[in-house]
């Protein structure tokens, strides 16, 4: 089953907050995610890079750190919420902003954005999760319960689908969602990466 793009966050099995992201793609496979010290990056492998003139959404980043939230996204609308965020947005308006400003994306397949972010708390008063879409019908941020983890894909339900996240680390996150556990029921993996929270953010990438 193809879904396109997917992101998860919440907390893992281990009650650690995360985000994580995969990269699947029936058109333009030639891709990897890098990671740096406060960011992820989607971008074309060498000697594929004139692949953005074809499509200009195959390069982004897929998720940055600020100061105590990770945020994740298919696209760039991660700066913007990012961007928000070091104002002093406050983190449903700064994803609900994103969306509403950007749209969705304005491909062959009116592709969806897909976002969320999540503070690095394992206090539930001081807690926040929240996931946000836009389609070319809708335009919906909902808040994810304290202890849970939720995935959206572009092509899937459109809605928040509950999962069993199983990885404790941000190297173990970023293979689990490639296609491990339901993510494995997913065709077409290309890159994948995520941050954990465990008294710092971590991050890092997975490229086969």
């Amino acid at each position: 089953m193809y879904t396109g793009r997917i992101l998860s966050t919440g907390m893992t099995g281990e009650g650690k907050p995360f985000v994580a992201y995969r990269v699947s793609s029936r058109s333009f496979p030639n891709r990897q995610c890098l990671k740096f010290e406060n960011r992820a990056a989607v971008v074309p492998k060498e000697g594929f890079e004139k692949d953005i003139f074809e499509n200009p959404y195959i390069t982004y980043n897929c998720i940055r750190i600020v100061n105590d939230v990770a945020i994740v996204s298919n696209g760039s609308q991660t700066d913007v919420i990012a961007d928000k965020i070091t104002l002093g947005m406050n983190l449903r308006d700064a994803i609900a902003y994103s969306l509403l400003t950007m749209d969705y994306e304005k491909d062959s397949y009116n592709t969806p954005r897909i976002t969320a972010g999540i503070t690095a708390s394992s206090d539930e008063d001081e807690y926040e999760c929240y996931f946000g879409i836009v389609n070319d019908q809708k335009i919906l941020v909902e808040k994810v319960p304290y202890g849970k983890a939720v995935f959206i894909s572009t092509y899937g339900t459109q809605v928040p689908d509950p999962v069993e996240f199983d990885a404790e680390t941000a190297t173990e996150s970023a293979k689990f969602i490639f296609d491990e556990g339901t993510f494995a029921d997913y065709e077409k993996p290309v890159t994948s990466s995520a941050a954990v929270f465990d008294g710092k953010w971590a991050i890092d990438a997975y490229s086969p």
